[in-house]
């Protein structure tokens, strides 16, 4: 039997399933070899004061960016943005007010296998122009560290079907504790703040296999009409309007039903219109100002179609239907545990619906082109 995955066998490759299962290991793991990845952090913040952050990824890469945008703004207190490597390098710059020395602006790029062809372009264009630039990749021999000042190692393993799922979880989580780290260090949140965030991915970490648990027994219930779906669209807002985008991308690339990501009050400008009886809304319900707004939306959505779900960790009344988590954590940490039904839907979906997820039915790999 395999040491990683200690459920499956020699005779067979890791499958997707396999790799949503092993989450709580590989975050135990990172957190346990977290001064690995921050020693190289501690260097970028000390020497100069960063002003803005530029985060670049496609796919999972670049939802993980916009998870990270935000803990760099909230928790740091710097400026970030998200940004799809191409679109910026065609019609953005660093910075457009002009004010920023180069030595102030931080690239950094996310890649988990280190070879997506806008990313590394974006790093090369980066160092080039004498940004700071740093690769987040789980291969430290690919090809986007040869174009970083620095490269900070993924520590999620390689994963050798297409779809990404403990990248994802393992990047996100790995960009909370260097947001902390930069926050300690530019003296936005003190030592005691810093100590009690390290405490709740602990407590996190130490219980993702009771939040495995629930979130496939969730599915499970609602196996039937989520992968019998004309259209799902995921709502978040926040932080965890990257968490929507994520969930888009997972259902489309392994259920291969048509998907949404959306943020909850946007929705409701438009899209609602095509709202039918055979669609499901899924809605991550964040410990932020759009609580209450969540639950209004929720209520409303009801009369339209009885496939709505809310995933939260927050105390609602809820029924089968919802994904109440029973671990309490933090609004920052929580895109870590709201993936996890989206990850069952999509992976047990398409294992139910008789779909490959190994096979990409995409014969033109456009995206290293």
């Amino acid at each position: 039997r395999s040491t990683l995955f200690p459920y499956t066998t020699l005779f067979r490759s890791p499958t997707v399933l396999d790799y949503i299962h092993d989450q709580p290991r590989a975050l135990r793991e990172t957190l346990l070899r977290k001064e690995e990845f921050l020693v190289a952090f501690d260097k970028v913040f000390k020497e100069d004061r960063v002003r803005k952050i530029h985060l670049f990824g496609s796919g999972t890469s670049y939802n993980v960016s916009v998870i990270a945008a935000y803990y760099f703004k909230h928790i740091a207190g710097i400026d970030a943005q998200a940004n799809y490597p191409t679109v910026f390098k065609n019609y953005e710059k660093a910075d457009w007010t002009g004010l920023l020395s180069s030595e102030e602006i931080l690239y950094i790029g996310i890649s988990q296998s280190g070879t997506s062809i806008s990313t590394v372009s974006m790093m090369e264009v980066g160092k080039k122009n004498k940004y700071r630039t740093v690769a987040l990749t789980e291969d430290l021999e690919s090809e986007i560290t040869r174009h970083v000042d620095s490269v900070i190692h993924l520590l999620c393993g390689k994963e050798l079907n297409p779809p990404e799922t403990r990248g994802f979880t393992v990047a996100v989580l790995q960009m909370y504790l260097i947001a902390w780290r930069a926050a300690l260090l530019n003296g936005n949140k003190t030592m005691v703040e810093y100590n009690d965030a390290m405490n709740d991915a602990e407590k996190l970490v130490a219980n993702f296999d009771l939040a495995i648990s629930e979130a496939e027994r969730w599915y499970d219930r609602n196996a039937t009409t989520l992968v019998s779906s004309e259209r799902v669209c995921i709502l978040g807002y926040g932080v965890d309007f990257g968490s929507a985008l994520e969930g888009q991308l997972k259902i489309g690339e392994m259920l291969r039903i048509p998907s949404i990501g959306y943020e909850l009050e946007e929705f409701s400008h438009g899209p609602t219109m095509a709202i039918t009886g055979k669609q499901t809304i899924l809605l991550f319900g964040s410990d932020e100002p759009e609580w209450e707004r969540c639950k209004v939306f929720r209520d409303a959505f009801k009369k339209y179609t009885t496939r709505v779900h809310l995933i939260t960790y927050k105390k609602i009344e809820s029924d089968y239907k919802d994904c109440i988590f029973s671990l309490q954590t933090t609004k920052y940490l929580a895109p870590i545990l709201y993936t996890l039904p989206i990850q069952f839907t999509a992976a047990k979906g398409a294992l139910d619906t008789n779909i490959d997820t190994a096979i990409d039915p995409f014969k033109i790999p456009l995206a290293h082109m």
